[in-house]
């Protein structure tokens, strides 16, 4: 992966993106981190800037990073704050701020990228857009028998494989399929509404910024649509690419779920909604008033490493 340039002056963006930044979220997941780099070291388009936005994870998603970091540069950076519960749109906020990208692409650490995942981002990235993507679930048992040279070679993105795996991918076994232009047919007739998903989702930078970015106040559930709704709002109309950006997603537990956080949080929902709302009342602008003890204290800063 190169070192991309600063995205310049220009007021409007690009056709194609210039200057792209894949953000990866991670909380103490080293082994699924692992392979999800391992993902993007092996991508058709190397020319991105990688920014692990870490939740708090302990020394060994640290090591995990500099491991790569030291096979692939300066292009890979990990920002990280303290471990304070489920903050994961202040680090993703975080990350924003210190991706190079004129271009956004957003995924998490147990999200194994198939390696034209940012050449598609790239390719169908459009001005007023953003790329709504999601993930292939896989089973604890398909999860467990993926290893680095699997990922690398592509062979674990090959459904016979998959399946003498224990993966049943269901429905979503098409979009695996080696059939030119399946993909884009699929999306044009998928029926399912586009969202912006954080395992799977892209953004020009300036729209991101004009939404004020993630809502720094929410925790697990919809915190990543509720983005999406905002960009809406501001006239950025959401595409399809979920058969066409292809990541395997790893399993694991969801012990952060809160019933009563989904609660709020679908408030939120129905308040941007029903009133148009475009920008984060806290959100990149108001990160410096974001301590790490999660006080408002104007003293927070994350660290970048």
């Amino acid at each position: 992966m190169s070192n991309p340039s600063s995205p310049g002056a220009e007021t409007e963006p690009s056709p194609t993106p210039r200057t792209i930044t894949v953000v990866v979220t991670t909380y103490n997941q080293p082994e699924w981190l692992e392979l999800v780099l391992l993902g993007y070291s092996a991508q058709t388009f190397p020319e991105f800037q990688l920014v692990v936005a870490d939740d708090g994870s302990g020394p060994e998603t640290a090591r995990v990073v500099r491991r790569f970091q030291t096979r692939v540069g300066t292009d890979l950076l990990h920002v990280r704050h303290d471990d304070l519960g489920f903050r994961k749109t202040v680090i993703l906020n975080r990350a924003i701020r210190a991706a190079r990208g004129e271009y956004l692409i957003f995924t998490d650490g147990d999200c194994i990228p198939r390696r034209d995942f940012v050449a598609v981002h790239r390719r169908l990235a459009e001005v007023g857009r953003f790329l709504s993507g999601m993930a292939i679930r896989l089973s604890a048992e398909a999860s467990g028998q993926i290893r680095g040279d699997d990922v690398t070679s592509g062979r674990a993105f090959r459904l016979r494989w998959l399946r003498s795996r224990g993966a049943r991918p269901g429905r979503r076994a098409l979009k695996l399929l080696p059939v030119p232009g399946l993909g884009m047919l699929l999306d044009l007739t998928s029926g399912v509404t586009p969202r912006f998903d954080g395992g799977n989702a892209s953004a020009w930078r300036r729209d991101l910024e004009r939404a004020n970015g993630f809502d720094n106040r929410m925790g697990y559930g919809l915190e990543d649509q509720s983005l999406g709704w905002r960009l809406t709002n501001m006239g950025v109309r959401a595409k399809q690419v979920r058969n066409r950006a292809i990541c395997l997603h790893l399993h694991h537990d969801r012990p952060y779920r809160d019933p009563e956080a989904m609660r709020r949080h679908a408030e939120v929902r129905d308040r941007i909604l029903r009133d148009g709302l475009v920008r984060a009342p806290s959100g990149l602008q108001e990160l410096d008033q974001i301590s790490e003890a999660g006080e408002s204290d104007g003293a927070g800063s994350p660290s970048v490493g």
